[in-house]
């Protein structure tokens, strides 16, 4: 068990929460969720002690392990795969590395028999003899093959790297696992594995995600760090959303009765507070009203942007039609003889562990890139426009906020760009803000702006969740859902994909590719 005592911080004057009270127990799985800055991934480095709070106490079970996701992937780059996952335990592998030391001693001795014999009694408490196996078994199950377990790690690329961390969290099976963002870079086979793990995990579960779906998946509780504090819940996600939209209307109802009787008995002093025959009811009215507090209705930090994509014209019959596309870059097919016909109301979510395929693909049909061989064929009602996984491009310039939505809006006065950034949460001050400081997630929400200005019939969106937290991936999910046009998106957000797309494609190796008129979920059961 994990519990936290009157736990405060604070930064210089702002106060992230305070006089925290929480018990984190075995069993139970607990999302911490929250605005971006309001603390989530601060209050998990509290937790695991990376960094000290302001006031209060963080107590853990005598004799328990603690075991926390390493956010540096380049830390162990000199270290084997296989030997990383085992450092997740640090007591087994300090273990492992002692032992190794003692029996490679030219001079062994009696006194190092004696330590070899104690080290070999702790280490088979800590089920070290089946170490490597298990280890193996979380690397399998997370996507790392056998051939990569003995390769150091800087071998890697960033998103293997990131599994074979996720796979050392997991190790061992720790008492209490912090995982931040465990989902980041998980392809569909990885994500579904690790929340298998979780649902079958006795222990605790501490987790920051901004993955709905995964959110409602393993989670028994929500920690909601908002208004200065941490509510706890019981449920998941989708549970804490309405009982804590059912808990705001509860008050604000209750507010509204409290300001009616209030103007009531303010109406009743000012008529009769003068007539002597109604003094003493007038008097009992003012006690009354002294009586009377309105509930404090705080400004949460949540903030959700508005979203939406509308459409200059209908699209006609003939949309996108793709023959024999083909492609190879440095030496590696990524498009094989691609033939694909886009329809009127097709919402096509791309999904698969070939993201450059899926890159590719959106850069050839949109022009950004030349095929191999093949042809594009757009409809002649058609207007697209584009959201690329990497748009830094976008932003290499000198302009403020308002003049760089400016350049996409027929529109060119100031009022109306505001207006238009307010709404994508840029609001006063922040419109004058130059572009090259932005955030990742500032970024996506011009990006945004951009397309809802192009009036395009058809969006074709690369990874559009990237960087954006749970309120924007929300307000995303809604436009999309209610756009009028075609889509052609991928994404990792299983609710995104399940709830916008209406066909799936998804691209094997070597080019290969899978298309299916079904939605997300129903694909999912279809290749169990």
């Amino acid at each position: 068990m994990l519990q936290v005592n009157n736990l405060s911080l604070k930064f210089n004057t702002r106060v992230l929460f305070e006089n925290v009270n929480l018990k984190f127990e075995k069993g139970n799985c607990y999302g911490v969720i929250g605005a971006n800055g309001a603390g989530k991934s601060t209050f998990l480095k509290v937790l695991s002690g990376e960094i000290e709070s302001t006031t209060g106490s963080i107590v853990m079970s005598k004799g328990e392990r603690m075991s926390v996701l390493k956010q540096d992937h380049n830390a162990y780059d000199e270290y084997k795969v296989l030997d990383t996952v085992i450092m997740g335990n640090t007591k087994l592998y300090s273990i492992m590395k002692e032992k190794d030391a003692l029996y490679s001693k030219e001079d062994f001795t009696e006194s190092d028999g004696i330590k070899a014999g104690e080290l070999e009694a702790e280490f088979a408490d800590l089920n070290g003899w089946n170490a490597e196996s298990d280890a193996a078994i979380l690397l399998s199950g997370l996507g790392i093959d056998v051939s990569y377990h003995e390769k150091l790690m800087k071998d890697l690329s960033g998103a293997e790297k990131v599994k074979v961390l996720l796979a050392s969290a997991l190790f061992g099976d720790p008492d209490i696992l912090i995982l931040d963002e465990p989902t980041n870079y998980l392809d569909i086979e990885a994500k579904v594995w690790l929340e298998e793990f979780l649902l079958n995990f006795d222990n605790t579960v501490i987790v920051v995600s901004h993955d709905r779906h995964f959110l409602n998946k393993v989670c028994t509780h929500i920690a909601d760090i908002d208004y200065g504090k941490i509510t706890l819940f019981i449920g998941n996600y989708d549970f804490w959303y309405e009982s804590s939209q059912l808990i705001l209307k509860q008050m604000k109802d209750s507010n509204k009765k409290k300001e009616e009787k209030i103007k009531e008995l303010k109406d009743f002093i000012a008529r009769f507070s003068a007539n002597a025959s109604k003094s003493k009811q007038a008097t009992s009215r003012k006690k009354s009203l002294e009586k009377i507090e309105l509930e404090e209705m705080k400004a949460s930090s949540r903030r959700y942007p508005y979203i939406n994509f509308e459409v200059e014209r209908p699209l006609g019959k003939d949309v996108l039609e793709l023959k024999g596309i083909s492609k190879t870059i440095d030496g590696e097919v990524v498009l094989k003889n691609m033939n694909l016909t886009i329809n009127t109301n097709d919402k096509v979510g791309f999904v698969g562990t070939n993201e450059l395929a899926i890159t590719t693909l959106f850069k050839i049909i949109t022009g950004e890139l030349e095929p191999d061989s093949g042809e594009v064929k757009w409809g002649t009602t058609v207007k697209y426009d584009y959201f690329p996984k990497n748009h830094d491009k976008f932003f290499d310039n000198n302009y403020d906020l308002i003049d760089w939505l400016r350049q996409y809006s027929k529109e060119q006065e100031e009022p109306f760009i505001r207006g238009f950034l307010g709404r994508m949460l840029f609001s006063g001050d922040e419109a004058l803000k130059k572009v090259k400081v932005l955030s990742g997630g500032e970024k996506v929400r011009c990006m945004m702006s951009k397309l809802m200005l192009s009036g395009a019939n058809v969006l074709v969106m690369d990874d559009p969740t990237n960087h954006l937290d749970i309120e924007s991936i929300t307000s995303l999910n809604k436009g999309m859902e209610n756009f009028k046009g075609a889509l052609l998106f991928s994404s990792h957000d299983h609710e995104l994909l399940s709830t916008v797309a209406n066909r799936i494609i998804e691209f094997k190796e070597d080019g290969k590719y899978v298309d299916k008129m079904m939605n997300y979920d129903e694909y999912l059961e279809s290749v169990k």
